[in-house]
């Protein structure tokens, strides 16, 4: 097996695909009525997937946590620290929620944290180089 993506499971597909559409630049194709969002970005596939399609489809019904969300993250990374301060600025300026404000840390990695409208960590992060995999 290999990964393939991740997904978020969403309660208002509208509102989420706004957000990660308009606040932080994610091509989404489509539309705000949907109950699945595929997307790759940066070569990684990530998914939306409407809570109640879910549970229909599963025949079962989950618990989401209201409010932020520490049991995942979602890391983008920027080339240097400036942009770690620029990109923050501008989401916070665009309705992400601001969580953690921009710092260099110990271990050398400036990063800041955002969420989304329902709650989800977003980290934004450098080491004031280019990415390598």
């Amino acid at each position: 097996m290999r990964l393939d993506g991740f997904g978020l499971f969403v309660e208002e597909m509208g509102r989420m695909i706004r957000f990660y559409r308009d606040v932080l630049g994610f091509e989404i194709k489509e539309d705000e009525d949907t109950s699945n969002v595929y997307l790759i970005k940066d070569g990684t596939l990530f998914l939306l997937y409407e809570r109640r399609d879910f549970e229909k489809m599963t025949g079962r019904k989950y618990e989401y946590i209201k409010g932020l969300n520490g049991h995942t993250e979602l890391a983008l990374y920027v080339d240097t620290f400036d942009e770690v301060d620029e990109q923050f600025r501008k989401a916070v300026e665009k309705g992400a929620v601001p969580v953690l404000e921009p710092e260099t840390e110990p271990w050398g990695q400036r990063t800041c944290y955002i969420a989304d409208p329902e709650g989800n960590l977003i980290e934004i992060g450098s080491f004031n180089k280019p990415f390598e995999r």
